[in-house]
């Protein structure tokens, strides 16, 4: 099922997370395969992918590498209720080949034994919790978007004291180190930057840069 023009992604468990992330890979144009051992998951599935796989007996090394999933550029194991399962399929897919595993945790000490093995690991929920929290708490920014690592992409409502500057007299790259990727205003959105736009008191910020440098820009200005 290789592709040699996009990159293929596998899905062990179909939870919440795991079909989330299936359909969405889907949708925007990615080869996918699924395996669960629910046949009603998998069904919801078969409109996206024809690789569906229902898997009833135990996700053994063979019986993985029957379905070609060592194939994929990255595979996700969506596992999260059984910790034993989890470790155990992420550790045959490292033993497997497969260049890129990912692994969700349901706590510290699951991630950290997946990590051992050689998976990179997520948290969904502490990570949805941890956005909603950062949303709640910042007055000024309506929109926060983890792009990798510490790298944010946010929407921030001008400061009153930038009304009426250029975007050079703001000197926001230099003093924060944040770089405007675009500027929302009223129905218009602005994406060539010049370094003589005025902002306007209604104009929302699109920026990107580290989240420490957005939340220092957010308190201070």
């Amino acid at each position: 099922m290789k592709s040699k023009i996009k990159k293929t992604y596998g899905i062990i468990g179909l939870g919440r997370f795991g079909t989330a992330l299936a359909v969405h890979l889907a949708e925007s144009g990615s080869e996918i395969m699924v395996i669960d051992a629910s046949e009603d998951s998998i069904r919801k599935l078969r409109d996206y992918t024809q690789y569906a796989f229902v898997i009833k007996n135990g996700l053994d090394k063979e019986t993985l590498e029957a379905t070609g999933i060592q194939d994929c550029d990255v595979v996700v194991v969506a596992i999260g209720e059984n910790i034993d399962t989890s470790i155990l399929v992420t550790l045959h897919l490292v033993s497997m080949g497969v260049k890129r595993v990912i692994a969700k945790a349901t706590n510290a000490d699951h991630g950290e034994i997946l990590e051992k093995i050689g998976a990179e690991v997520v948290y969904p929920e502490r990570d949805m919790a941890e956005r909603l929290a950062s949303r709640l708490l910042s007055e000024r920014i309506q929109n926060l978007f983890e792009l990798k690592g510490d790298i944010d992409i946010a929407e921030i409502s001008l400061p009153d004291s930038f009304a009426g500057k250029t975007v050079l007299e703001s000197e926001i790259r230099k003093k924060y180190k944040l770089n405007i990727i675009a500027i929302s205003r009223g129905k218009d959105v602005i994406t060539e930057i010049r370094p003589d736009e005025i902002f306007d008191r209604e104009d929302k910020l699109i920026v990107i840069g580290k989240s420490e440098n957005i939340r220092k820009f957010e308190a201070e200005t």
